[in-house]
């Protein structure tokens, strides 16, 4: 395997643990509430 497949390879591997880990840390149960609470200001009522 040449240089430049061995770098696409380590590229790709790279971008889906990137991936990965944003998923990871945004559906976290953790953060849930975070996440959620500008949905529910949207849909309070303003009187």
């Amino acid at each position: 395997m040449s240089f430049s497949g061995v770098a696409y390879l380590l590229f790709t591997i790279a971008l889906a643990a990137v991936l990965a880990g944003i998923i990871f840390y945004y559906y976290n149960p953790r953060r849930k509430e975070k996440v959620e609470e500008p949905k529910q200001k949207m849909l309070d009522d303003d009187q």
